[in-house]
């Protein structure tokens, strides 16, 4: 029996949620067992009881947490429901829900571990020219350092087999997004996209107050996942860009702090690659025991 479970996260979406479960598909070919996961995000409302009342499973914080660890706990919690097909979509109706049939046919034919909603952001009308030039920009950086060819790197509209299920590690606090991305290639991963279209939602986001705050988040996240699964390619490249200038400039740079910097890359490049080969084993053990304990 296959099982597609629907992990929703959820802050505040008493009004939206509603519709958006409404529109879920009921049956879906290849699919056998259709379940809806809600994650409440510390909600003030009364997002929990909607969920609820619609027959939705409802795993609440007390607290907001964020949306990187709602979603690492959707995924824990959708693999110990038994899932085999995990879609995560938004709890706004902003993806249209008529598109996971799309969305999950890679994974069914296995073809893909990893399915991206690419969304049409030029027609998108409450997306300004900024955040649609900004969308562009950041999903080719996503996909230089990635590897994979995803047209929209953001976007939250996603199914995942249960194999990436198991093998993804969030250590983000801020989205899930662009770190799942980052870490495909690096867990052998197959990621494709497919087109979506979207609903209007005129509420501005939630995950960030402005695109300032957006960019610097991001940017950090994408430091920092680097940092973590390809730190010898991280510090060997700051150490390549000091060499050059250190020894361009060595008479009066001897005592500087450039001379120490430089070798504090060439010498930290080695260590941080001593910690990601700790860090590959402790990920292969995490692996496992996520396997015993969803199966």
């Amino acid at each position: 029996m296959s099982t597609l479970v629907i992990q929703i996260p959820a802050l505040n979406e008493a009004a939206t949620l509603p519709a958006t479960l409404r529109d879920l598909p009921k049956q879906l070919s290849g699919i056998d067992l259709i379940k809806v996961l809600v994650v409440d995000d510390g909600s003030t409302d009364a997002t929990a009881e909607v969920a609820r009342a619609a027959g939705a499973s409802v795993y609440s914080f007390p607290q907001h947490q964020g949306l990187a660890r709602v979603f690492a706990t959707a995924l824990r919690l959708s693999l110990e429901m038994g899932a085999d097909v995990i879609v995560h979509t938004d709890a706004d109706n902003q993806y249209q829900a008529k598109y996971m049939a799309d969305l999950i046919r890679p994974i069914l034919a296995g073809k893909a571990d990893m399915v991206i909603g690419t969304r049409p952001i030029a027609r998108i009308k409450q997306f300004s020219p900024l955040k649609k030039l900004l969308q562009v920009a950041g999903s080719w950086v996503v996909r230089k350092l990635s590897g994979v060819n995803v047209p929209d790197a953001p976007s939250g509209f996603r199914a995942y087999s249960r194999e990436a299920a198991l093998r993804l590690t969030i250590l983000s606090g801020f989205t899930y997004t662009l770190e799942t991305l980052l870490q495909a290639r690096v867990k052998g991963l197959a990621v494709t996209s497919v087109p979506i279209e979207v609903n209007a939602v005129e509420r501005p986001s939630r995950l960030f107050k402005n695109i300032p705050i957006y960019l610097l988040r991001s940017i950090s996240t994408i430091i920092r996942v680097q940092l973590i699964y390809h730190p010898m390619e991280f510090f060997m490249g700051l150490y390549l860009v000091s060499l050059p200038v250190c020894v361009l400039f060595w008479c009066c740079m001897t005592w500087s702090g450039l001379g120490v910097w430089t070798l504090v890359c060439f010498f930290g490049a080695y260590l941080a690659d001593l910690l990601a080969c700790n860090r590959r084993l402790n990920e292969e053990a995490l692996y496992y025991l996520r396997k015993k304990n969803s199966s």
